[in-house]
């Protein structure tokens, strides 16, 4: 049975029945809203084939497999220098040396705090960058320092003596946050930065204000060409399950990884053999 704790208690007959209602009109709630957008969408005609037959040409599968595409690559690029600049922000951040320590919490701040739209839009304009590097370089800017957060604090969570009793060994800095710190703070960290990669794969849908042929500039340009009320439900249709699938998909990489990670032998407890009465210690007479 789960034990109650400091920070959470089992819940007696009366509240585990005020959980099931609580749940139940939840659940009512959201069936209730779930009815009536689709009576909406019903209503407007939105199931017709005259709405969906579009989709069945070949040119429009092609623009929509362009799109995704373009949007994985801007993701691709994205993410991953957005984690190079994340971890050299961080460890500027942790840094002995104050000058490199101010500098980098100041970039830090700034990015962070600059609305990516804003950083797009001043690169793609007032520094005349094509649509993708404009697109990439923002997007790396404001991921890469909130990850650069999200690993300070990921090695800040490791235990203080960790650290202690690797220096004690007379390891250096590099080697203690390469050998020690990080392998423990990535675990920790790993839910975080899937949720910021999240993020940036959904904001590479601001490409399309920049005229980058990304999904959502396709889905656009699909809807803008059909000849029927309300062209755009449609469209949203298709694209949205599409985005939630590759969120859900960066999720279940997340969940696949700790799993792993959890089933490495090297990060597995080793068992110790308790030490015995009269047991000496080596070299001890």
């Amino acid at each position: 049975m789960t034990e109650s704790t400091a920070l959470y208690d089992i819940p007696g007959p009366h509240a585990r029945r005020r959980h099931l209602l609580y749940g139940l009109a939840s659940t009512v709630v959201i069936l209730a809203l779930a009815g009536w957008f689709l009576h909406l969408l019903f209503d407007t005609e939105q199931f017709t084939s005259t709405k969906w037959s579009p989709f069945l040409y070949e040119g429009i599968q092609e623009l929509l497999l362009e799109g995704l595409g373009n949007t994985l690559k801007a993701f691709a690029y994205a993410s991953v220098l957005s984690l190079a600049l994340g971890a050299v922000l961080a460890a500027g951040r942790l840094s002995e040396h104050r000058v490199l320590r101010w500098t980098s919490t100041l970039l830090v701040e700034f990015f962070r705090a600059m609305p990516v739209l804003v950083m797009i839009f001043f690169i793609f304009v007032a520094l005349k960058v094509q649509p993708l590097p404009a697109l990439v370089a923002g997007l790396t800017l404001y991921n890469g320092s909130v990850l650069a957060e999200v690993f300070r604090t990921g090695i800040h969570a490791v235990a203080r003596g960790q650290g202690e009793a690797a220096y004690a060994l007379g390891m250096r800095k590099t080697q203690v946050m390469t050998y020690v710190l990080v392998p423990q703070a990535v675990r920790a960290m790993l839910p975080a930065i899937i949720s910021q990669l999240v993020v940036a794969l959904k904001d590479t849908s601001l490409g399309f204000l920049i005229t980058y042929e990304e999904f959502l500039h396709a889905g656009k340009l699909i809807a803008s060409n059909l000849d029927y009320d309300l062209p755009f439900i449609p469209v949203v249709l298709v694209i949205s399950p599409i985005y939630i699938g590759m969120c859900m998909l960066l999720s279940w990489f997340a969940t696949w990884v700790a799993r792993r990670e959890r089933r490495n032998p090297k990060t597995k407890a080793v068992d110790v053999t308790p030490a015995e009465p009269g047991t000496l210690l080596p070299g001890a007479q």
